[in-house]
């Protein structure tokens, strides 16, 4: 028995996410030295999502390796 067109789960999303998952947003907020984890995951400050062209990677950060 063959499975709908419909039902099957397509290899990547066709459009964007618009909105991180939890632990995204984290790595986010580490990042830019926003939140530690003796702060809890409760009362997040808001984050930009740094929306990219498919393909591109994201913005070179300078390395801490000295």
């Amino acid at each position: 028995m063959s499975l709908d067109k419909s039902l099957k789960k397509s290899q990547s999303m066709a459009r964007a996410r618009n909105v991180l998952t939890r632990a995204e947003r984290l790595a986010v907020l580490q990042e830019d030295e926003r939140w530690t984890p003796q702060k809890g995951v409760y009362n997040l400050p808001k984050t930009k999502y740094r929306r990219l062209a498919p393909g591109q990677s994201g913005p070179k950060r300078p390395s801490a390796q000295g």
